[in-house]
């Protein structure tokens, strides 16, 4: 009689590079340490009570079943209806917007479309570490380009720019894909209508595509305005364009957002979309559909965040780090090589544990953010928190 060996079969990892994300390590460590988590880019704080009424009626209505693969029509033709208020631009609910589980899955599926073992894709580094994972499933090339960074005074880094020398000359034959995010995660930069026209100038002749991920579209600052690709018709017409309620409306464990392209380009998203997740969860789509009725709650959204915004750098301007400038998004980057102390010698993800196990404040390494380890000592801070919340992280950091 044979005996067989019971263990697991190894197999070649599709992913041999990627380990743990930095947000579960940090925030695995600001638990164990009871540590305030400006990590991790949540909100502590609830969501609109008549979104959850919206959601829960839905559910004791029996709106409890499959809906169509590419989102209830409700909610797609409300969708379609802010982005043309918003932006100008029309999308077909039916033949151009879908309803994604969250912006990530709307990233993955947008790549899996349309890039194919051998392409190369465009990547603006600091960039969302979902990016390069979902090229290498695709069988891409990942070409990472460094955002370009302006100096204070002091020497340090103050803001970042689009580095568009090095974009143009990344461009070639193989380039199938560009990603860009605006507002930017994890800097805080926005794009510029300016930047927009020169993105268009440089795809306008080529069979290139743009992913552009803009799920902090409503978080906004400084009488600026967020710069949709939808807002250009070029670049609308070879464009997906991703974004997220659960940034919107507090509620990111819902996981709900939407992808808009062009029908010729939805046409091959849904293909893969049917596929990977097929469709997504029902009462909260009948929800946030009779919620977008409502334009009030995003329209807000920029006001209710730049005041959270200013009153952490406000705190923040009582103690030794460097702010970097803040255009869009809920996050703050900080440089801390000026404390003054031996640990401001340390490399960011050193310093971020040091500081959560220490200090009792959790914050992500923006080093985390690139392919190759970079050593800038930028952290970033979330401060999508209560008011209490950073009350309390602030004297804890003003004490360094």
């Amino acid at each position: 009689m044979k005996r067989f060996l019971q263990q697991t079969p190894e197999f070649s990892s599709r992913l041999p590079d990627v380990g743990t994300t930095v947000f579960t390590v940090m925030s695995a460590l600001a638990a164990k340490h009871q540590a305030i988590n400006l990590g991790q880019g949540y909100p502590d704080f609830p969501c609109s009570r008549e979104l959850i009424g919206l959601v829960n009626a839905a559910m004791l209505a029996d709106q409890n079943q499959y809906p169509p693969m590419i989102g209830i029509p409700e909610l797609r033709n409300e969708v379609s209806k802010k982005i043309k208020k918003l932006y100008g631009h029309s999308y077909d609910p039916d033949k151009e917007i879908t309803i994604t589980a969250g912006g990530t899955q709307g990233i993955l599926t947008t790549v899996l479309c349309c890039v194919s073992p051998g392409d190369e894709v465009i990547v603006i580094e600091p960039a969302y570490d979902s990016y390069r994972p979902s090229i290498e499933l695709a069988g891409g090339l990942t070409i990472g380009i460094s955002l370009e960074t302006r100096l204070g005074n002091n020497g340090r880094i103050v803001s970042y720019s689009i580095p568009w020398g090095k974009l143009s000359q990344a461009i070639n034959t193989k380039t199938r894909l560009i990603i860009i995010n605006t507002p930017h995660n994890p800097t805080g930069m926005v794009w510029k209508n300016a930047d927009l026209n020169h993105l268009a100038d440089l795809v306008k002749n080529t069979n290139i595509l743009i992913c552009s991920d803009e799920v902090y579209e409503h978080m906004v600052y400084d009488n600026l305005e967020h710069q949709s690709v939808a807002r250009h018709p070029l670049l609308a017409a070879r464009s997906f364009l991703i974004s997220s309620f659960g940034k919107t409306y507090h509620v990111t464990g819902w996981k709900v957002g939407y992808v808009a392209a062009p029908s010729m380009l939805t046409d091959e998203f849904r293909k893969v979309h049917q596929f990977n997740v097929f469709t997504v969860n029902t009462p909260m789509q009948h929800g946030i559909a009779k919620y977008l009725l409502n334009s009030k709650p995003y329209l807000e959204l920029s006001a209710f965040y730049q005041a959270k915004r200013d009153h952490f750098r406000l705190g923040l301007a009582n103690t030794k780090f460097n702010l970097l400038h803040s255009e869009g998004t809920y996050f703050q980057c900080v440089d801390y090589s000026n404390l003054g102390i031996p640990e401001a010698k340390l490399k960011e993800d050193e310093f971020c544990r040091w500081l959560t196990t220490e200090i009792g404040v959790a914050a992500i390494p923006v080093s985390a953010f690139y392919k190759e380890a970079i050593d800038s000592s930028v952290i970033r801070f979330c401060f999508a928190k209560q008011e209490q919340t950073l009350i309390n992280a602030l004297h804890k950091l003003q004490k360094i």
